[in-house]
């Protein structure tokens, strides 16, 4: 079955519905709490880099629960494509944040570490969605 949808598809694109849920409800639904505190763990990612802002804080907690939603129909799908395209969304939005991020970087060294690995993962997770299974893998997969 060319272009199947994966199981190592599928735990990407998990990993993707769990980031987008962490970030995405915190921001959309507490933009407040996450301004001062995110990502938890005490440490401060968001407040050390300009002032508060609700009107945006929420329209990225928006991003993040569409791109989850994307991620979350893809895992349902059989072909690789809408996989891929969810893998696209989350280049283009991981790699361009952490360019951001690069460029601007705020907070104690252990802040700074953070960001940049949680951050490159991110983006990471979005180019690897975006290509296309081995032929071994699908494969195995077909023959599951």
């Amino acid at each position: 079955m060319k272009g199947m949808n994966t199981t190592f598809r599928r735990t990407l694109l998990g990993i993707t519905v769990a980031i987008s849920l962490y970030t995405g409800f915190w921001a959309a639904f507490l933009p407040e709490a996450f301004y001062r505190s995110f990502p938890g763990f005490g440490l401060h990612w968001i407040d050390v880099d300009g002032p508060y802002n609700e009107h945006l804080l929420r329209d990225v907690g928006g991003l993040y629960l569409a791109l989850g939603a994307v991620s979350l129909a893809a895992i349902f799908c059989r072909s690789a494509t809408p996989g891929r395209i969810a893998g696209l969304a989350w280049a283009v939005f991981g790699v361009l944040h952490l360019g951001y991020h690069v460029q601007h970087l705020h907070g104690s060294v252990v802040d700074i570490a953070g960001n940049i690995v949680t951050l490159g993962l991110s983006a990471a997770l979005g180019v690897a969605l975006l290509l296309p299974a081995r032929a071994k893998a699908e494969t195995e997969e077909a023959a599951r």
